[in-house]
């Protein structure tokens, strides 16, 4: 517990979409000060990196970082490769998943926030309204975790390194009237997996139908741009 009047710092993955969006909120509602962490992965468009921008910024990060890593040489996904993006749900783990992406992501988080001497790190994965990718999981976040705490100086030698994911328990819906409540302006945010170049969602993609069903079970005026 932090006992002095000094805000404790914090890294944020900020991909752009509403969940890490309220995840921003409620860590500077903890009293953290922000340092929002992007990553640029090759993903199939840049409005979801330019909506990250703007929501570090409106949400009052003191730092925002866009890291470039290229998934896209490896593929394996639709986000990734020349794979459609399927609008309709199905059984089983999506063909969206990105390979090893949260991992990659939180890897990076992981060094910022060693170098910044941060011994938290917040990102926005849910296992209640999701695709089912495996990396969103409790288990994932304890096992990260864990390894966090064995592959670091400040794992070995300092005070250790936490890993948030506040949202893990939540229906869309909660995170939605979470949102409303700290003041999140959803329509800066973009969570369509095939946005187009204004940051207008497709409203089909499976990124699209959980957005719109957390306003719907929320009770809360949908401000997502359609094309």
């Amino acid at each position: 517990m932090n006992t002095t009047n000094t805000p404790r710092k914090a890294v944020i993955l900020v991909s752009g979409g509403m969940d890490s969006a309220v995840t921003i909120a409620m860590a500077r509602e903890q009293g953290f000060e922000v340092y929002a962490l992007s990553v640029a992965y090759g993903q199939r468009h840049s409005s979801e990196l330019e909506a990250s921008a703007r929501v570090a910024n409106s949400l009052g990060a003191v730092a925002h970082k866009t890291v470039h890593v290229d998934l896209r040489s490896i593929g394996g996904s639709a986000l990734t490769a020349d794979i459609d993006v399927p609008e309709d749900g199905g059984d089983g783990i999506p063909v969206t998943y990105v390979p090893a992406r949260n991992t990659i992501m939180l890897s990076i988080a992981l060094g910022w926030a060693e170098v910044l001497g941060s011994t938290d790190i917040f990102c926005g994965v849910n296992a209640v309204d999701y695709s089912g990718y495996p990396d969103c999981r409790p288990a994932f976040i304890e096992s990260f975790q864990a390894l966090a705490n064995v592959a670091t100086k400040a794992g070995v030698e300092g005070a250790g390194i936490r890993i948030h994911a506040p949202l893990m328990q939540m229906g869309k819906g909660d995170i939605v009237r979470e949102g409303v409540r700290l003041g999140v302006d959803f329509s800066e945010t973009v969570s369509c997996y095939q946005a187009d170049d204004q940051g207008r969602a497709c409203g089909h993609c499976d990124a699209c139908r959980l957005r719109a069903e957390g306003f719907a079970k929320a009770g809360v005026a949908d401000t997502t741009r359609y094309a």
